[in-house]
């Protein structure tokens, strides 16, 4: 695919996670990229693909830098709370600080899909339940999984139409 990097097999025994990265602080194009390495390391777990980056307007908050955006998929051996736990500690490690909320930051990783699990709990949401509603989600997830599927949702390509307003373009390779 293009604009994708792959890593590794699937195995057999693992989870499929989708995680959603972005960043508007610190150099963000290099923040993320390196995120997307980042998450190459966590443990228990094997990078499949990571999509392009892509230029979002930020939502919520006006008046802070554009974000970028990707979303990278995974395998993984860990349950999706100790999965949450190693994408905070990532988040720790690129200085994320949790200010307010929609603030400005360093590096945010979200945990949108774990296999068809369905959570609702007070520390973990899944799917994450914004996900349908934001272009910086949907355009890299069908870019690297173009048949995916929203639990209680349906199909990811199917909520294009509701996110077609929001400005989103993707960043050219270097």
């Amino acid at each position: 695919m293009p604009g994708t990097r792959r890593w590794s097999n699937v195995a057999s025994s693992s989870h499929l996670a989708f995680v959603a990265l972005g960043a508007n602080l610190d150099d963000p194009l290099a923040q993320v990229r390196a995120a997307g390495d980042a998450l190459a390391g966590v443990p228990e777990s094997r990078l499949l693909y990571l999509s392009s980056l892509y230029r979002t307007a930020p939502v919520g908050i006006r008046g802070q830098p554009d974000f970028i955006n990707a979303v990278a998929a995974l395998t993984t051996e860990l349950a999706p709370l100790r999965l949450l736990d190693a994408l905070f500690s990532v988040e720790r490690r690129f200085g994320r600080r949790r200010e307010f909320h929609q603030a400005p930051r360093t590096l945010d990783l979200d945990l949108l899909l774990y296999d068809q699990l369905i959570v609702d709990s007070p520390r973990l949401s899944l799917p994450h339940p914004r996900m349908h509603l934001r272009a910086f989600v949907i355009a890299p997830l069908l870019e690297i999984a173009p048949h995916c599927h929203i639990p209680g949702r349906g199909s990811a390509a199917a909520w294009l139409p509701a996110v077609s307003m929001q400005r989103i373009e993707r960043v050219p390779t270097q």
